[in-house]
């Protein structure tokens, strides 16, 4: 009776050895964990542990369809073990089946909040979903249950629960003490991205990185913060460098995707969403983006498809009826706009939603001529999005100001030597919608020029020259540009071509930067790159104004969402460049849109002569470049001059008497600033 009694407690601590003997060799030989596992299982069938060792070793060698034939029973029959559903969670995401992975991984977190690694595995997934707010909220997760510090823990909690300033006063505070602490280092960093500080988040994340080279965490906040900083030669690297090890993270895939489309790469992240929507074929936000980067590489009938198959899984979703609007070329069914009325009569429906139907259902009644109702729908968007964005008009008129203080005659005449000597560079400035994407179709036509784009670098540079951390902090821009010494200037310039470079796909040897907003720094692009063209593309100030106030634009261009805003705007705009004219007299060239509406040959070898290029009739034939087109124009400049919209403000004109007496004098002399 004593033997009988004393047998089972030693065959129990026999099988706890070998247990935990298996599972320590996961990491470093999963083949013989497997064969331990299995040699257990032999002995003791269906043993829970030995069970989850098993598929955890069947995925470790790449055999996912073994692994989850033991996890998907074992998760039903063990339905309160968060280890269990977390491996299940890691085989449903190699398997590509990443809406079932996501369900697995809440449920590990549910059971046992404390797991930092499903909290991280979790956001990837979420973020390829597009659940951008539940993604930060899974990483803020993580971490928080990555710490283990008991002095981080409440500024950890803070970071979780969204009290910023709580957060980085504590972790301040430790770093005061413990100043080469990485995890304290990476929660201050998130801090700062959070709080939009792009540059200290950056600096840190560096910092962090340079302590810990391995803290993989960090490097993939750091390529998220360069991403969102334009840096998208940095980002790349960085994101290629954790891929390297983590080649089917799926957040990195994801980052990486995003990185592609901004440098203008449309065939790889193509290519990186389809892979996507293999594994969540049923997620709206997935088939959104995969249908804008259909759309810039001209696939406009596939690009179609997947916007209607986002609006399929999610009728509510605005932003994808608007991107079937924004082709401009597109027609909407009686049907569909039946489906965005009935949407937009929703009490529930969420702002940004409502505001992407009113500006798609304003172009789908413009279409059908009925402008007052048409109109109506384009006021409601715009009301409600200028009511959620910060813009101040009175700030920008007086950093214009500025500007015409600074950079007068002698100004540059001192600085004749300044800047590098590159003459790549094209930069085609002004407002959006007058016609800046035309131009650039015409001159990427050209066999000596390449397409590239809006390009954020400029305004970068210019962000990272006034020094601003906060909105509430004076900036030291333009001024500080009087300071730069000869070789300071071909620095930037340099720094610029540097940056840039990424986005170039030929050997032509011009590339051209369509950033509109670039017209603020003529006088930073002239002290950096004094032999760069610099193009003005000009519309009428009704059809330009009127034309951004019906688009709603991804990001930026906050002037554009209310008549007056853009009148003060625009003024401002021909009066910078009526002072450019005089202190850099032949500097800048201008091309009217209407004008070259009306004469496009004569217009198009003015736009060439002032480049230096001989005539091409390719130039002519625009409409024929299949190249990649990012803008809201993107299908009308793959037509012939588009002549149709040059007076469509004509039919919303009694309604514009806010734009026009914003506008002031620029009104009737706009193509003639020397009269500003």
């Amino acid at each position: 009776m004593d033997q009988g009694m004393s047998s089972p407690p030693a065959q129990v601590g026999t099988l706890e050895v070998a247990l935990a003997h298996a599972a320590r060799l996961l990491a470093s030989d999963p083949k013989l964990a497997a064969e331990q596992a299995a040699e257990i299982l032999a002995s003791v069938p269906n043993h829970p542990a030995a069970s989850l060792t098993l598929a955890s070793a069947r995925r470790l060698m790449g055999d996912i369809a073994s692994a989850l034939g033991i996890l998907e029973p074992l998760a039903r029959a063990q339905p309160n073990s968060a280890a269990t559903h977390l491996e299940l969670g890691l085989a449903l995401g190699a398997a590509r089946r990443g809406e079932s992975a996501v369900a697995a991984l809440r449920r590990a977190v549910q059971l046992k909040p404390d797991l930092p690694d499903a909290w991280r595995l979790l956001g990837d997934h979420l973020m390829l979903m597009g659940d951008v707010a539940g993604a930060d909220a899974a990483y803020a997760r993580h971490i928080r249950h990555s710490t283990r510090d008991p002095r981080l823990l409440e500024p950890a909690a803070a970071l979780c629960d969204g009290r910023l300033a709580v957060a980085e006063s504590g972790l301040r505070e430790h770093l005061l003490q413990h100043p080469t602490d990485v995890a304290a280092i990476r929660m201050l960093a998130e801090v700062g991205a959070r709080l939009g500080r792009y540059g200290d988040a950056q600096l840190l994340l560096e910092r962090c990185l340079e302590l810990a080279p391995g803290f993989a965490a960090a490097r993939h906040n750091y390529a998220v913060v360069l991403l969102r900083e334009g840096k998208t030669g940095p980002a790349l690297a960085e994101i290629d460098r954790l891929l390297a090890d983590e080649p089917r993270n799926a957040g990195y895939r994801n980052l990486k995707a995003a990185i592609l489309t901004r440098t203008g790469d449309f065939g790889g992240s193509i290519e990186l969403f389809a892979g996507v929507l293999a594994e969540y074929p049923h997620q709206a936000r997935v088939w959104l983006s995969y249908g804008h980067a259909l759309k810039s590489a001209g696939k406009q009938e596939e690009s179609i498809a997947a916007y209607r198959r986002a609006i399929a899984l999610e009728p509510r979703l605005g932003e994808a009826y608007w991107s079937l609007a924004n082709l401009k070329t597109f027609r909407f069914t009686a049907a569909e706009l039946a489906a965005m009325e009935r949407q937009l009569a929703r009490e529930d429906l969420a702002d940004p939603d409502r505001f992407h139907f009113d500006f798609a259902l304003g172009k789908a009644l413009e279409d059908l001529a009925q402008y007052e109702a048409s109109f109506r729908r384009y006021a409601a968007g715009n009301a409600l999005r200028r009511a959620g964005i910060s813009y101040d008009a009175d700030e920008n008129h007086a950093n214009l100001q500025r500007a015409r203080a600074l950079f007068t005659r002698q100004f540059f005449e001192e600085r004749a030597d300044h800047g590098a000597t590159a003459i790549d560079p094209i930069f085609i400035v002004g407002l959006p919608r007058a016609g800046s994407t035309l131009l650039e179709q015409i001159l990427s036509s050209h066999s000596q020029v390449e397409g590239t784009m809006e390009l954020p670098d400029i305004i970068g540079l210019a962000r990272e020259l006034g020094g601003r951390r906060r909105r509430s902090d004076e900036t030291r821009y333009p001024e500080v540009l009087a300071g730069l010494t000869a070789d300071e200037c071909r620095e930037l310039g340099e720094r610029y071509l540097g940056q840039t470079r990424i986005q170039r796909r030929s050997k032509a040897p011009y590339f051209i930067d369509k950033m509109p907003n670039n017209f603020a720094h003529v006088g930073l692009i002239h002290l950096a790159l004094p032999k760069a063209k610099i193009i003005d593309a000009r519309r009428h100030p009704l059809g330009c104004c009127f034309s951004g106030f019906k688009q709603h634009f991804a990001r930026g261009q906050n002037f554009t969402y209310a008549l007056d805003d853009l009148g003060r705007y625009y003024a401002d705009y021909v009066r910078l460049m009526a002072h450019f004219d005089t202190v850099l007299p032949g500097r800048i060239h201008r091309v009217i849109y209407e004008r070259m509406v009306e004469n496009t040959e004569v217009e198009v070898r003015r736009l060439l002569d002032y480049c230096g290029l001989p005539f091409e009739p390719g130039c002519l034939r625009f409409h024929e470049n299949e190249r990649a087109v990012r803008t809201a124009s993107s299908e009308q400049v793959r037509q012939p001059i588009y002549r149709e919209g040059v007076d469509q403000w004509r039919h919303y004109e009694s309604w514009l008497d806010p734009l026009k007496q914003a506008l002031g004098p620029a009104l009737d002399v706009w193509s003639d600033t020397q009269q500003l």
